[in-house]
């Protein structure tokens, strides 16, 4: 739906994704999508760059998040909900609340 505005269907993947889980790393979303991990990658260092989005370590892992301090994330934000609501059904599995991280060992269901 925002391709033609961001310029390519793994910048508005990547956007998308951010907005319904707040942060996320490279593989992850790539995997969600079935994309090369350098796509990714190139959009959210891309989008880093343009002060939408900061990142932090978390170990190994470079995880990315949204920049509060940016003047354009909240209005942004309001349009990507509007996306993901009108997005096809069949469009709407990367987005719906799978688990996202294994579940703690010994933890009672």
């Amino acid at each position: 739906m925002l391709e033609a505005v961001l310029g390519s269907l793994a910048a508005e993947r990547v956007l998308l994704f951010l907005h319904r889980y707040g942060q996320a790393y490279g593989r992850q979303i790539a995997g969600a999508f079935d994309m090369p991990v350098s796509e990714v990658q190139k959009q959210l260092r891309k989008l880093e760059l343009g002060g939408l989005l900061v990142s932090q370590m978390l170990g190994r892992t470079r995880v990315y998040g949204w920049n509060p301090r940016h003047v354009c994330v909240a209005p942004l934000r309001e349009l990507l909900q509007v996306v993901l609501e009108h997005l096809p059904p069949e469009q709407t599995a990367p987005y719906t609340g799978a688990r996202r991280r294994p579940r703690r060992s010994g933890k009672p269901r």
